[in-house]
């Protein structure tokens, strides 16, 4: 266990006691939902039987949206708190669900050739090196499986959404692959559910150039399928608005990988 390992377990815990988005179990998902969910890109038809790894996804809305649909899910995760999200959600809906806590950058303990789909959304700039990640999910995924794949738009990642000068968000940090960001933004802002404001420490965040993610995926035997931008949708923003910021520079890119072996 490094320092990125045990900071980031400590912060997501806190970040998930405090209730954030990512924290919030989908207790109210029906199998429309999960299918709308799930099958919102086109890509992944029909995930009924498949086996599924939620890489660093927990808090109990991708678990859930796989079990739904008939998926045999996993779910691994640095955060205690967040998989106790999970178990919740999985009792509540009378799934089963397997639990694991442990880091994305180490899935020796798991079978080769094991699952069908690793849905690993949001997670992946809060390690400092695709390699370990990539090659594991390589490693473990069958003959044609699917690796959805959420990470970071490098060319934002040190943007502040709230630095709107009434014409543009400046872009005048350098470019730098594998760039600790945590010193740009040290505080998340989390309203707590009986709407307090209080700042927490964030993770540790890493900038992953495009070049890098794109040529560790080559590298590693995969096929690119689809992306797309990750934006709000809202025909007026608000100029300076997180939902304006993210039709501007849109902070994370959606992408689907098939593996050959």
């Amino acid at each position: 266990m490094d320092h990125i390992h045990k900071t980031n377990r400590a912060r997501w815990n806190a970040l998930a006691n405090a209730n954030i988005e990512y924290s919030k179990h989908f207790l109210d998902f029906t199998p429309v939902d999960a299918a709308a969910y799930i099958y919102r890109y086109g890509i992944i038809k029909d995930a009924a039987g498949s086996k599924v790894l939620c890489l660093a996804s927990g808090g109990g809305q991708d678990s859930v949206a796989f079990g739904l649909l008939g998926s045999v899910v996993t779910v691994l995760d640095l955060s205690d708190v967040q998989l106790e999200r999970d178990r919740q959600a999985a009792a509540h809906h009378n799934l089963e669900t397997v639990t694991i806590q442990g880091d994305m950058r180490d899935t020796s303990f798991l079978s080769e050739n094991s699952f069908d789909i690793v849905w690993q959304p949001y997670s992946i700039n809060f390690v400092p090196s695709l390699d370990p990640v990539v090659q594991g999910v390589a490693r473990i995924l069958k003959p044609g499986g699917i690796y959805y794949f959420q990470f970071a738009n490098p060319f934002v990642t040190s943007v502040d959404d709230e630095a709107w000068d009434g014409t543009a968000y400046p872009l005048n940090r350098k470019y730098i692959d594998g760039e600790d960001l945590t010193s740009y933004f040290p505080h998340w802002d989390v309203t707590l559910p009986d709407g307090a404001q209080v700042k927490l420490d964030s993770p540790h965040e890493f900038r992953h150039t495009l070049s890098t993610v794109l040529n560790t995926m080559v590298e590693n035997g995969f096929n690119f399928i689809h992306l797309q931008e990750w934006m709000k949708p809202d025909k007026n923003p608000e100029p300076g608005s997180w939902t304006h910021f993210t039709q501007i520079a849109p902070p994370w890119f959606d992408s689907f990988w098939l593996i050959e072996k």
